[in-house]
Formats: C-alpha cells, structure tokens, sequence
C-alpha cells in the first residue's frame, strides 16, 4: 500500500515503541499537524488500578493553567434564586425546565452542575447520562450550592479526570494551537494530580503508561518517569 507524504513523515520521525520526554514529545505531536482545523491534543493515561474497587475508582478534578481551548457548554439544572446566579456565572443553559428536553435524549452540552435539591429528579435519568458522562456528582463539584464558583471553574479550564473500566484515563489536555510551554505544564499538571490520587490499596505500578496525541495524529508514548 503507497504510504501518503503525511504518512511517511510519521513513519520516519516516530518510534513507535519510544517514550518520549514531554518536551520531546510535545514537539512531535505539533509537528504531525496536517489538517487545517485546530485540533484537540489529548492524552491517554493507563493506570494500573481495578475501578471495580471503590477506592480505586479514581474520579477527581483539577484546574489546567491554560485551559484545554475548548468551549465548554456548561447546563445548570436549578430554581429560584439561583437561575440568576447561573446566568450571572456565565452558564449557557439554565433551569429545570431542561430535565424534560434530557430525558428526550438532548445533550448540547458538555457539563452539567445541578443544585442538590435537583438531584432526586436528574438521579431518574442516570442511565441517559451516566454513559454520556454527564451525570452531577458532589466528588467533581458538580452537584452543589455555590453555583457561581462551580461555573466559572469549569468555564476556566476545570477537567475531570475519570477512570474508565478498562482501568484508561482519557483527557484533553488542550490544542494543536497551544505553544510547547502551555501543553507541557498542562501534561504535568495532570499527571502531578493523578500520582497524588494513588489508592493506598493499589499493588503493583499504579501509573503504567501516558500517550499523547492529536485528533487525526498518531499516539506518542511520555516517559513519565521523568516529568
């Protein structure tokens, strides 16, 4: 098969089975930009725990310093009082009005907080947005009464780092049009909170491998033993 000029820059510059450092590889991901459009560049961490365990469910937050670049549409399902102080944080949906338009399967939105006196009515439709996702949980500050706070963090660049069943972290850790210094200190910023997230109960190598990439780019393995 005829490999195509983007394909063999690929080929030549990159060793597959090499851990990069994150300088290194940060580089190398930006320089395997062939589209126009300004892509995502995400990271996949594999983690040496058993979400079936409790405690190593891992699911925590941390703020980026710059942000991942990507516009968060953030709905707050609230009443009274605290429609204003949504609106006022910037939210782009308000009001629970849109329990209705969730449980007909909308989901326009990428993050949802929810006052607690909400929840017992969001708690029904966990099988809509618990796979999307989008489920408020007190452990990621999406489920509380300080809504102007919980908004702005998010609209900031507050991430949730989540443990998939496969043991996987996935998360974006900002774009193709962020310089090297920016995406280096949002790659070590994520990995600095999920060495601190250890479970005391984990044996073995708790933090087994991280791989960057680019929406259309290939994964580039970090040596994250020397970030």
């Amino acid at each position: 098969m005829k490999l195509t000029k983007n394909r063999k820059k690929i080929k030549s510059e990159l060793q597959a089975e090499k851990k990069y450092s994150v300088a290194d590889a940060v580089k190398m991901v930006k320089s395997f930009k062939f589209t126009k459009f300004d892509e995502s560049i995400d990271l996949a961490i594999n983690l040496g725990v058993d979400p079936r365990h409790a405690d190593q469910n891992i699911r925590l937050t941390t703020s980026l310093p710059h942000g991942t670049g990507k516009e968060v549409k953030v709905l707050v399902v609230t009443q009274g009082p605290k429609e204003k102080e949504a609106k006022d944080a910037g939210a782009d949906y308000v009001g629970k009005e849109f329990l209705d338009k969730l449980k007909s399967g909308w989901d326009d939105v990428d993050k949802i907080v929810a006052t607690p006196d909400m929840m017992p009515e969001l708690g029904k439709l966990g099988k809509v947005l618990g796979p999307k996702g989008l489920m408020p949980n007190p452990k990621s500050g999406t489920v509380t009464t300080d809504i102007l706070n919980s908004v702005k963090e998010i609209k900031a660049g507050k991430i949730e780092l989540r443990v998939e069943k496969n043991g996987i972290v996935h998360v974006q850790c900002g774009k193709s049009s962020f310089d090297e210094t920016a995406l280096e200190e949002n790659i070590k910023t994520v990995y600095e909170t999920i060495m601190k997230a250890k479970p005391s109960s984990v044996k073995g190598t708790y933090f087994k491998k991280m791989t960057i990439s680019s929406s259309m780019g290939p994964g580039i393995k970090i040596d994250h033993g020397n970030i």
